[in-house]
């Protein structure tokens, strides 16, 4: 498999000059990796004020020239909806560390000029951060999510957190026969990244006016009013911050591969 974390060629270029933290991956974790996890570059820009449209058409510029010169990389961008500034997020899907050694991209570099002339001059900061995938507590496929909420958690006591959450999953399993979204575990970011993420995906925004029960009450609903207390109170232990975003999908600039 050829390396979708650099496929994106000249268009990163942008991410390369500007500071990023990049932390090393856990090897304790890498040494305990989940049959079918993938990893997730997620990067983050926010945009000058005023150069929302010059951004947009500078990457589906980008995109049509990768296109054009038969790149194969794949990725998506959404747009924050909320919170501060005006924010895009790309993310690709690579099979492992690996790929990163493959840094050959004749599309990528056949369009890079455009990257450095329309796309760079439109961003104020980027930010790359890295997950694993989690498949036994997420979804087994793919749903549509022209939509997500994006749910994200900083822990100081990751294992106590990750035995809420196994013991949560397994209450919604039961509940609703699967679980309602995606997990991510962070493997690198800067000093503000998240520790984990949990994605909820929406076909579109009119779906998320459907009701949605809590994870504690659905726990309570399964469990029983004590074992949502215990729960809770251990999820509450565990985590320091938690934060989340709704993003919107914009697939003029995404490409799935489709």
């Amino acid at each position: 498999m050829k390396n979708r974390l650099l496929k994106i060629g000249g268009l990163l270029i942008l991410v390369a000059v500007i500071s990023i933290g990049i932390s090393p991956a856990d090897p304790a974790n890498a040494q305990t990796l989940e049959e079918g996890s993938l990893l997730l570059s997620v990067t983050e820009f926010t945009i000058k004020p005023g150069h929302d449209t010059q951004f947009r058409e500078g990457v589906k510029a980008w995109k049509s020239c990768y296109l054009e010169n038969e790149g194969d990389w794949t990725w998506d961008v959404w747009n924050r909806v909320q919170g501060e500034g005006n924010v895009y997020t790309l993310s690709s899907f690579m099979g492992s560390w690996a790929e990163m050694d493959d840094s050959s991209d004749e599309a990528g570099q056949a369009c890079q000029n455009l990257a450095q002339n329309l796309i760079n001059t439109s961003i104020e900061t980027a930010t790359r951060n890295f997950f694993r995938t989690m498949p036994s507590l997420s979804k087994s496929e793919a749903v549509p999510n022209n939509v997500i909420n994006v749910t994200n958690w900083r822990v100081n006591n990751r294992t106590l957190f990750m035995e809420t959450v196994d013991e949560i999953v397994a209450a919604t399993v039961s509940a609703f026969d699967e679980p309602r979204g995606y997990w991510r575990d962070a493997v690198g970011g800067d000093l503000n990244a998240p520790h984990f993420y949990f994605l909820a995906p929406f076909e579109n925004f009119a779906a998320m006016d459907a009701p949605w029960e809590d994870a504690f009450t659905v726990v309570e609903n399964e469990m029983g009013k004590s074992e949502r207390d215990r729960i809770e109170a251990n999820y509450l232990a565990s985590v320091d911050e938690v934060w989340s975003f709704m993003y919107r999908k914009i697939d003029d600039l995404s490409h799935s591969g489709n």
